[in-house]
């Protein structure tokens, strides 16, 4: 039987989860707009993660929007000790499918409250700046996040979509436990973040984090002869290097099916050797 054999990690030097996660973004509707084509199906993937000993889930108020909160709420026990919830709030959503950055102080004040109330808990375990809005002072933002945290409405705060300068800008008004930008085999973009990530002792959430597959030619080589080496799937390596790529590396797959979810979590039992490391080495 499958199960996550992945290791752990400490979120916020409290919450002890196991570092292969699951996203609640593909749990919607197409487009992640709207409700899925099975709510039930949704649900039974959720409980289905939790089976496995996924204790960790991400996902975000722009998710559907709504919906995807709603759905964990109704599936799990969310109220739980060994299971954390993670969510997002900066950006609006809207029927076009645009992702529309909004980081007003009081707008993030008014969606924690909605969040609690569809996620079915008394406080946040995990609470996260989507995306830096430009048009909102960022210190302002993030003060706005701090204070929740102080006012009991949020257990841990953490930012996404950031530089190395918002990280640190961050660090001066609240104890930041993640960052959650994209970061896959294929793009390492953010190779300082995760560095300064390591340093400071905060998660950082890949999403993203098998890049669809993504892999210039040289990159994708590498995986399908690690994978067959292996007997898995190029997207089992993909996880796998994430894991093994850093200690405090959360990653983060999403999907809506069960199969699929299984064939995520069976990454976690792949262990790469120094000649698969070797020739993942590519950018």
């Amino acid at each position: 039987m499958v199960t996550n054999e992945s290791d752990t990690f400490d979120i916020g030097g409290e919450y002890t989860v196991h570092r292969l996660g699951f996203g609640a973004m593909r749990i919607t509707g197409e487009d992640v707009i709207g409700r899925p084509e099975s709510e039930p199906n949704a649900r039974d993937v959720l409980r289905r993660a939790d089976e496995l000993g996924v204790d960790f889930i991400d996902t975000a108020d722009s998710y559907g929007p709504a919906v995807s909160e709603r759905l964990i709420g109704e599936a799990l026990d969310t109220t739980r000790d060994d299971l954390v919830v993670a969510t997002k709030a900066g950006l609006l959503r809207n029927r076009e499918g645009e992702w529309l950055a909004h980081g007003e102080p009081d707008y993030i004040r008014n969606q924690v409250l909605t969040s609690i109330d569809r996620l079915g808990v008394d406080s946040i375990d995990l609470y996260q700046f989507h995306r830096p809005d430009p048009d909102t002072d960022y210190e302002a933002s993030i003060q706005a996040f701090a204070e929740l945290q102080d006012d009991g409405l949020v257990d841990h705060v953490g930012i996404s979509n950031v530089s190395v300068e918002q990280l640190e800008l961050a660090r001066d008004h609240v104890d930041v436990a993640t960052v959650q930008n994209e970061y896959n085999l294929g793009n390492r973009e953010h190779e300082a973040v995760l560095e300064a990530c390591e340093e400071y002792g905060i998660g950082f959430i890949p999403y993203f984090p098998v890049g669809a597959g993504g892999f210039d030619d040289a990159a994708r080589d590498a995986v399908e002869t690690v994978a067959e080496r292996h007997d898995a799937s190029v997207y089992q390596v993909a996880l796998a290097w994430l894991l093994d790529h850093s200690d405090v590396t959360l990653p983060i797959p999403g999907t809506s099916s069960i199969a699929h979810l299984e064939q995520n979590v069976g990454a976690s039992e792949l262990a790469l050797t120094d000649t698969d490391r070797e020739a993942l080495d590519v950018e």
